[in-house]
């Protein structure tokens, strides 16, 4: 998409089945005639009628985005990206290898790597509150 182009309802499903089914196809054949679970925000693209007949149409399976996770802090979004590199590439045949393979990651990682992101969002706090006592 263009940058500075508005995603709609209409441009939202053309991705889905023009762009993400032929790329789940060609990529990942061995989700063919299996569900694909799909999770995005309640945008309202993603909400629209239009968007969930599409979704429907295409045999995925939305999952329902939760506003508000109390179990998930923000300071925890930083494991996410170094997460993601460490699995990179592997598939999983069960949720129970995929849950054995994130907690070995977990284990692996050094006790800084969660402390140094513990002090990194309160300095940022502390930032954060310094600059709205100033104003």
């Amino acid at each position: 998409m263009p940058r500075g182009n508005t995603v709609t309802s209409a441009t939202y499903a053309d991705l889905l089945k023009n762009h993400l089914c032929p790329a789940i196809k060609s990529k990942r054949c061995e989700l063919r005639g299996t569900g694909v679970l799909l999770q995005h925000d309640n945008a309202w693209p993603h909400t629209a009628r239009s968007t969930v007949a599409t979704i429907r149409d295409l045999s995925f399976e939305c999952l329902p985005h939760p506003s508000y996770l109390p179990d998930l802090a923000p300071s925890d979004f930083h494991i996410f990206g170094p997460l993601k590199e460490a699995m990179g590439g592997k598939s999983f045949r069960s949720y129970e290898e995929l849950h054995k393979a994130v907690h070995e990651w977990l284990h692996s990682q050094p006790k800084d790597f969660f402390l140094e992101v513990s002090m990194h969002f309160q300095s940022a706090g502390t930032l954060v509150w310094n600059a709205m006592e100033t104003m």
